[in-house]
């Protein structure tokens, strides 16, 4: 049976990806289709499950996401060219004339955009038992469509232990390290690798 043991994910995306990459998502075979709920600033994903034993009473996985609202502007205000005037205002000989400037400088646009923010460990971005892992899955292609933000997991698949690292919607190489506490007495025989692993 595969299932999660470790996630973290501080995953951004606008909204509106977000609900254009579920028009027509890649699910795994489990999952017949995902039901999107927002309430006020929360997103729940949930997953419909395609083994009509599950009861439907049975809370299956979910993802939840914080909707934030952010200012993108077409021109980061911060940028400008290296040994270059600040943006917005021009370069040219003589004088500088400063009250000339302020007064031909243009406001750069902005628009508010809201992001959904897939921000913390398991029990807060990926809830309930049932589909757990095949929502997991949901996830990690939902972070391949993120530019920013990382997405790092232990899990098992086959009994098998995998590690998964996205990056700004890349996948990048991930190890898992096992180690043993010495400080724990009485556990001199076992090592508790599901809370001493991390991923380089």
């Amino acid at each position: 049976m595969s299932r999660v043991y470790r996630l973290h994910s501080t995953l951004e995306l606008p909204l509106e990806d977000v609900y254009e990459y579920f028009e027509d998502p890649e699910l795994p075979a489990k999952i017949e289709d995902v039901d999107i709920t927002r309430r006020n600033n929360t997103l729940i994903i949930s997953a419909v499950p395609a083994d009509e034993s599950i009861s439907k009473y049975t809370p299956t996985a979910q993802l939840k996401a914080s909707v934030t609202e952010n200012r993108v502007y077409e021109e980061d205000p911060e940028e400008q060219e290296p040994g270059g005037p600040p943006s917005g205002r021009p370069s040219g000989g003589g004088s500088p004339q400063w009250g000339a400037f302020e007064d031909e400088e243009e406001e750069i646009e902005s628009e508010l955009v809201e992001y959904a923010c897939f921000k913390g460990d398991r029990e807060t971005v990926l809830q309930n038992t049932a589909l757990q892992y095949p929502m997991f899955e949901v996830l990690c292609n939902v972070a391949r469509e993120a530019e920013k933000g990382t997405l790092t997991a232990i899990a098992t698949v086959e009994e098998k232990l995998r590690a998964v690292r996205i990056v700004d919607g890349e996948d990048k190489p991930a190890s898992i390290t096992v180690t043993e506490d010495p400080a724990e007495d009485g556990a001199a025989d076992s090592v508790d690798w599901r809370d001493n692993k991390f991923i380089s």
